[in-house]
């Protein structure tokens, strides 16, 4: 038996889709284990493209399993699209579950987002307004509605009928913005839950079975370590936990049973929406790399704030999870620079701090140190050996492990699977 774990280090789109893709070519299982449709990542292999939002990265291969865990929140609607994409590019969907517990994203809640989101003005935190915090909320108030809710049509009739009371009165009074017909939204539903039924399992029961059965499993994160409900920049987070923590409850796995904890580190740093960004350029090398390496939302087309990477933050994420291993991501996109700089830590009126701050005021008021690296200015796509690659790009990449305290195991110099350096192999 063997499992890994793969977890965004910094604010997402690491390219975790990428390092999943890969490991799940030996892996029998993939698990998501937390997020919603907010989460969006891109796999390329034989120059096609495939985007992906609810469903594991492991659907390209055939003969793995997908699970879509307890801890994730699922829009029907948006899933059955997906899926329908997949099939018409010739991707075959029958190996998916789909868990019993999962939470259920319904279109109030998607309007109480975007609601949300308006009435606060410029103090909006810059959410996907895909309904994913107002399903949260939900399930933590106890008046969420599971999967297995909606496959019982009694059960699912009387729960949706009392939410959709409460959701028009909030919508209507306090938003000001229309309410839903129930009977209409019951119908919807219903006829998703028949689509849907196929794959519905108790995954709960069925990871562990896989696990017991020596089988390799793969736990995927969607989000980043910074985005932690609890432990990033509070309140510009997710609605759930992006660490490994998080993943265990996700997936229903005590924590023994997480090894090989791979942090997808991006060579560089990106934000989207709100929130601190220490390292972040709003000039000319910014706007380079982001057009570069087109780093514009996969869900939302936003896009993306730009800056150097920093070791400071991913130090502080690989505590959060106990990394294992790094897997370095886009560092081809650095190839045309003459130099390069990492935040190593941060100060404060000329004196160091060694925290990362809970306080987003005081936080923005550090100033990054950097330390420059020279550029390494070759074309490093083609290279599939770590000891090929230039001097220059190897004594980057082994700055950043000595800055975060945790070895390499995975560089990436493209955005397709084939364009992978592994230098820790896990399954």
């Amino acid at each position: 038996m063997a499992t890994a774990m793969v977890i965004g280090a910094q604010w997402g789109d690491e390219g975790k889709g990428k390092i999943v893709d890969y490991l799940a070519a030996k892996a029998d299982v993939v698990v998501r284990s937390q997020g919603g449709n907010n989460a969006g990542h891109t796999v390329v292999t034989g120059g096609k493209a495939y985007p992906l939002r609810l469903m594991p990265s492991g659907i390209m291969y055939p003969d793995t399993i997908c699970i879509v865990g307890t801890g994730v929140v699922i829009d029907p609607k948006s899933l059955l699209e997906e899926m329908n994409a997949l099939k018409a590019q010739g991707v075959d969907p029958s190996n998916l579950q789909i868990s019993t517990r999962a939470h259920v994203v319904f279109p109030y809640h998607i309007r109480l987002d975007e609601a949300e989101e308006a009435r606060k003005g410029n103090r909006k935190i810059g959410t996907t307004k895909n309904g994913i915090g107002p399903c949260y909320a939900d399930k933590i108030n106890r008046i969420g509605i599971r999967i297995c809710d909606l496959m019982d049509k009694d059960v699912f009739a009387e729960k949706l009928k009392y939410n959709v009371e409460v959701k028009n009165m909030l919508l209507e009074r306090l938003y000001g913005v229309e309410g839903f017909d129930y009977e209409q939204m019951l119908k919807d539903y219903l006829g998703y839950a028949e689509q849907l039924r196929p794959y519905v399992c108790d995954t709960n029961h069925t990871v562990h079975q896989y696990i017991e059965e020596g089988k390799n499993v793969l736990f995927e994160g969607a989000q980043a370590s910074m985005l932690d409900l609890d432990n990033g920049t509070y309140p510009y987070v997710t609605s759930s936990h992006p660490v490994a923590g998080g993943a265990c409850v996700g997936a229903a796995i005590g924590p023994h049973l997480m090894q090989n904890i791979f942090g997808v580190v991006k060579a560089y740093s990106t934000r989207v929406g709100e929130g601190p960004f220490p390292t972040e350029l709003n000039n000319e090398i910014g706007n380079n790399i982001r057009e570069i390496a087109h780093e514009y939302g996969t869900v939302t087309g936003r896009p993306r704030r730009v800056g150097w990477l920093d070791a400071r933050a991913v130090r502080y994420a690989a505590g959060l999870s106990s990394f294992d291993y790094l897997a370095i991501t886009r560092l081809d996109v650095l190839d045309g620079m003459d130099e390069i700089k990492i935040c190593v830590g941060y100060e404060k009126d000329g004196q160091p701090v060694e925290e990362y701050p809970a306080d987003l005021k005081y936080l923005e008021q550090l100033t990054p140190v950097y330390r420059t690296f020279k550029g390494w200015k070759q074309d490093i796509s083609g290279i599939r050996k770590y000891e090929e690659l230039p001097e220059n790009a190897r004594i980057y990449v082994e700055a950043i492990a000595q800055l975060t305290g945790v070895p390499i195991g995975i560089v990436s110099v493209g955005p397709s699977r084939e364009q992978t350096i592994v230098v820790k192999e896990v399954f």
